[in-house]
């Protein structure tokens, strides 16, 4: 999406939380690795950018990386990770 389309930015603002929230369930109780793939896929190599100045582009996984609710809903399965694999 281009900065300039005003309209769509305000709707996927709008909607990334919304979507974190309807897969909620999910995350608290998977969220860590579905979280660590998404982000892999999202950094990989040959991926394009998510914020591209140069081109004023800005895509959809910006919103969703950024958001602080993705983080808040998957920590409670990364404590639970956290505690499986420290050694005993």
């Amino acid at each position: 999406m281009r900065y300039e389309e005003r309209a769509k930015l305000t709707a996927v603002k709008a909607l990334v939380p919304v979507a974190i929230l309807v897969s909620s369930p999910v995350l608290l109780i998977a969220g860590t690795p579905i979280r660590r793939r998404y982000l892999r896929y999202i950094y990989r190599e040959d991926a394009p950018q998510i914020l591209n100045k140069e081109r004023g582009q800005v895509s959809v996984h910006y919103f969703v990386v950024t958001n602080p609710l993705l983080g808040w809903i998957c920590w409670p399965a990364e404590a639970l990770a956290r505690l499986i694999s420290r050694p005993g």
